[in-house]
Order: structure tokens, then sequence, then C-alpha cells
């Protein structure tokens, strides 16, 4: 029997964008609308709008509008998700996103893609391939994460990146394309912008919030 368009996008197959996909995507640009003109300072409205759009309970999932997505359904993200302004996630294909992930302004995530060859192309045959982050990942501004993306847990990736292939956890990555630049190791625990230390205030307070949830042992680093 011969799949639809909706079964061949799922299964990361060239597919057009026929009724019944165009059907799914008008549930997301109603709700992206709501989200986009919603008073922004209404908090609670902009929370409620996000777990409907995403499907996700969670009362500390934040996006700071506006924000743009294919479908919404197709975006999995973890506790603490917090996404900045002028978002756009095309997700064709599943965007996987970890715990305790940020992303600054303008930060695009692209599952969608076409054929290279024009000829090809003008069928109107696309797809969509899946793209996963890792937990405790910070997207810097004006990220371009591409199709088939691997992110790893702890990784940052510096403003402006356009992420082509996967990025191993615990580094910093940046450029276009982008790449690693280092590892980021225990010396980074108590720096802050361009390795400034942290004043010794906010340290201990940071100390005894990390006390207090464990975090020396959850998110342990052999290298020195």
């Amino acid at each position: 029997m011969k799949m639809s368009n909706v079964e061949r996008r799922d299964k990361e197959l060239v597919y057009i964008s026929d009724d019944e996909v165009f059907e799914e995507q008008k549930i997301a640009r109603r709700l992206t609308q709501k989200l986009n003109t919603v008073d922004r300072a209404d908090f609670d409205a902009i929370k409620e709008i996000v777990k409907e759009l995403l499907g996700k309970s969670d009362s500390d999932t934040f996006i700071n509008p506006p924000f743009y997505c294919d479908y919404g359904s197709h975006i999995e993200v973890g506790k603490n998700f917090f996404a900045n302004y002028n978002c756009t996630m095309l997700d064709v294909g599943r965007i996987r996103i970890g715990d305790n992930v940020q992303l600054a302004p303008n930060v695009a995530i692209y599952t969608a893609g076409h054929p290279v060859h024009p000829a090809t192309r003008n069928t109107l045959y696309e797809y969509g391939i899946d793209v996963t982050i890792g937990n405790n990942v910070w997207i810097g501004g004006n990220v371009v994460i591409c199709p088939g993306v691997t992110i790893g847990d702890n990784t940052v990736i510096g403003a402006g990146s356009v992420v082509t292939k996967d990025i191993p956890a615990w580094t910093v990555a940046a450029g276009n394309p982008c790449r690693v630049i280092r590892e980021i190791t225990e010396s980074d625990r108590n720096k802050q912008f361009a390795g400034r230390e942290i004043d010794e205030e906010a340290w201990q307070d940071i100390l005894r919030i990390q006390k207090e949830e464990n975090d020396i042992e959850k998110y342990p680093i052999a290298k020195k």
C-alpha cells in the first residue's frame, strides 16, 4: 500500500506538502499567531500557549515571543527549557532537546531540506531529518543548526555559528562551519564572560545552590 506524504515525512523520506500536511501545519500557525500577539508581559498566558503548542505541561518551559515553527508537536523539550526572542524551529523532522537548554535570540533549528539537483528539487519533494540537542546546552545568538545535527551534553555553541555536523559533549564550538574550539574543564566552573572570575559574593551563593542540588556530583569533569 502506498504511503501517505505524512507517513513519508515521519520516516525521514522525501515527501510533498499536500493538503493533509498543510492541515497539520494549520494547528501550529494558529497557535504561533496567538503566541506572537499575546501581551508580552502576560507570562502566564505565554506559558499556557507554549504548553498547548508543544503538548508539554511543565511550567518551567518558556519561549519569548515571537516564535515560529511548522508543527510544534514535533518539538520535544526537557526540563527548564528557555528560548529567547525570534526563535525559528522548522520541525518537519523531530527536534529533541534535553534538560536545562538555553537558546539566545534569533536561533534557528532547521530539520527541513530540499534535494540539491534543481530538476529534482523543482518537483516539490522535500525532507525532514531529526535534530538532537543534549542536556545543559547553551546556544548563542544567531546560531543556525542544520538537519541531522546532534549536539552533545554540556556544550556551548558560540554566537553566529552555522552547525552543519555533530558537536561532541563538554566543548565550546563556534564558527561557520561550526568547529570545536576547546574542551570545557573544571577551571571554567568559576568563570563568566571571557574568563573573568565570578565575584566572591555570587560565587558563595552558587556553591550553596550547587550543594543543595548536588551539582558537584551531577556535573563531574575528569579533565583538568
